[in-house]
């Protein structure tokens, strides 16, 4: 589903997708990439969690990613 106005429509995975990078980009391009945040789990794998903070780090241009491996 994506927003078009008020109203959820249905839609493709490539259009999603598609939505969803215009808007992390637009994120990144308007404000910096420090104003984009990711939170990973510590019940994640460590392969995802490496992946997360790649993609935040290089994609995204932001060192704030945080896991609740702290707890």
């Amino acid at each position: 589903m994506v927003r078009n106005g008020d109203t959820l429509e249905p839609a493709s995975w490539e259009t999603a997708i598609r939505r969803a990078a215009d808007g992390f980009r637009a994120v990144r391009d308007e404000h910096g990439g420090e104003a984009f945040g990711l939170f990973s789990c510590s019940k994640a794998t460590n392969e995802t969690n490496y992946v997360a903070q790649k993609f935040a780090r290089v994609v995204m241009g932001s060192n704030n990613i945080d896991s609740c491996n702290r707890t």
